[in-house]
């Protein structure tokens, strides 16, 4: 009941305040975040929103939500090279929120800010006669002057993504259909781990310093990797060459491919997947793949970068091949 439930004031202090520990923050009880950057960094920021029933499901896991809003924006500052420093979140609770969700998804955050080493600095909470609504300005921060940029690609790079394309995208379509999956051969392993590629990116953050070292170009995947090609090579004004053969896929892609490609490339360019495009000369591509090998980050040689103005070409077995109405996704 609305009765059993704390106000504002005493949500942020049972709910918030314990998730502030970076002085900045004031602990909660001004309404301003105070923040100075470290001698010789700029600040990065970002800011992603998400919403129920577009980004995530209402009926999913609180903690799970929670970690989805704060990692996709984590993705966002991996790209540019950035330490994770805080983040300030707009919560708008629907009317019929609990205590007990409330307690969930502030648990989820909690464990995502120990993982990735980052503290809530402020925020607003407010009532949504909609769904729940999520919007998280996550900051970072980089040497001054070197935040990486998706419009820094050079002819004669190499293009590398780390991780495996399409699984969020077929996790999305076994929410929505979930016939899919068997008519396409998917055991319930496959099934299983789809889905759980979509509810919870894995944000590249242990890559960030070595993008700064060595990437020419950077961005993170979450429109689908062709469009986001598109994106990497329009802001950089230069052609990329994507080879399809080449593109890691999770063995449970690798079954979709053999059933139809049209439902591969769907899934390819579906989005949600948040990993790293990057763009990196040929001069520093193996030592770049050492750095990864060494955290971690699994990272595959896709592409290359040519001159050109912005266009994306994809090949599968060396010729370029049609790819119909695919373009990512759309926001509107």
């Amino acid at each position: 009941m609305v009765a059993d439930r704390p106000g504002e004031f005493d949500l942020i202090r049972e709910f918030f305040a314990p998730l502030a520990k970076d002085p900045g923050s004031l602990g909660l009880t001004d309404d301003a975040v105070v923040l100075t950057a470290r001698a010789g960094h700029d600040l990065v920021l970002t800011k992603d929103m998400l919403a129920a029933n577009i980004h995530f499901f209402s009926q999913d896991p609180p903690e799970a939500i929670a970690a989805k809003a704060l990692r996709v924006n984590l993705s966002d500052l991996a790209a540019k090279g950035a330490k994770p420093r805080g983040y300030m979140m707009g919560l708008a609770l629907p009317s019929d929120w609990s205590p007990d969700w409330l307690e969930g998804f502030c648990a989820g955050l909690a464990d995502d800010q120990k993982a990735y080493g980052f503290d809530l600095l402020g925020g607003d909470t407010i009532r949504s006669f909609g769904g729940l609504l999520v919007s998280i300005t996550a900051l970072g921060e980089v040497p001054c002057g070197k935040a990486v940029r998706r419009s820094g690609a050079q002819p004669g790079d190499l293009l590398f993504v780390t991780g495996t394309i399409g699984d969020a995208a077929a996790g999305l379509q076994l929410r929505f259909d979930p016939a899919f999956g068997q008519e396409r051969t998917l055991s319930a392993t496959d099934e299983q781990y789809l889905r759980d590629r979509y509810l919870l990116p894995r944000p590249r953050t242990t890559l960030a310093p070595f993008l700064l070292e060595y990437a020419n170009a950077a961005m993170d995947i979450s429109d689908g990797l062709i469009a986001d090609c598109g994106h990497l090579a329009s802001a950089s004004e230069v052609d990329i060459v994507l080879d399809l053969d080449k593109v890691p896929v999770s063995h449970a892609i690798a079954k979709i491919n053999a059933n139809s490609q049209d439902d591969f490339l769907r899934c390819v360019d579906g989005g949600d997947d948040y990993e790293i495009l990057t763009c990196v000369s040929e001069a520093n591509a193996e030592q770049f793949s050492k750095h990864a090998t060494a955290v971690g980050c699994p990272l595959t040689l896709i592409g290359r970068v040519d001159q050109g103005t912005g266009i994306v070409t994809v090949t599968k077995k060396g010729t370029p091949i049609h790819m119909h109405e695919l373009g990512g996704f759309r926001h509107f």
